[in-house]
């Protein structure tokens, strides 16, 4: 199977959408205030892609998306794969892109936050060369603000 990396385009925002939405409940049901639960309804999953494109890299196999992963400056912010191509070795590249990224930006540290009780992605960061350094409040963005969500800081020298 091959793994093409490429930069998310608008016209990606859709198969973004659909796999950020079917996997947020994976790690985050049961592991974030329901307060924030309440309001990631499928919808706001749509409304918030389009922002987002210049910060996501997507992995496509075949004609498929099967993944992507959204960096903010040191930040790998987002990393979501499809369900059908989990342990594929998608998420892998996807990280290796992230931290790929967040070098090219400048940066010798790259971190990412995990939602506590999100025990799969934390096995998985750690096999990747991660390394837990803080428990910490998550500033979860809203449409007014944020809501605080208990993580865990991972980072990585790049």
């Amino acid at each position: 199977m091959t793994v093409t990396l490429r930069a998310a385009t608008a016209g990606d925002a859709d198969a973004i959408a659909s796999i950020w939405y079917s996997g947020w409940p994976d790690g985050h049901l049961g592991n974030v205030p329901d307060e924030l639960v309440a309001i990631r309804t499928k919808e706001t999953f749509w409304e918030r892609v389009p922002a987002k494109i210049p910060d996501t890299t997507v992995a496509v196999v075949g004609e498929q998306i099967a993944g992507f992963v959204m960096v903010v400056a040191d930040e790998a912010e987002q990393v979501y794969v499809a369900r059908e191509h989990r342990g594929t070795g998608v998420a892998a590249a996807l990280l290796a892109e992230a931290e790929r990224l967040v070098k090219a930006n400048g940066y010798d540290e790259a971190w990412l936050a995990v939602a506590n009780g999100n025990d799969r992605a934390r096995r998985f960061y750690e096999r990747s060369g991660w390394t837990h350094a803080e428990a910490f409040d998550y500033p979860a963005p809203t449409d007014t603000g944020s809501i605080p969500v208990p993580c865990h800081r991972y980072v990585k020298k790049v």
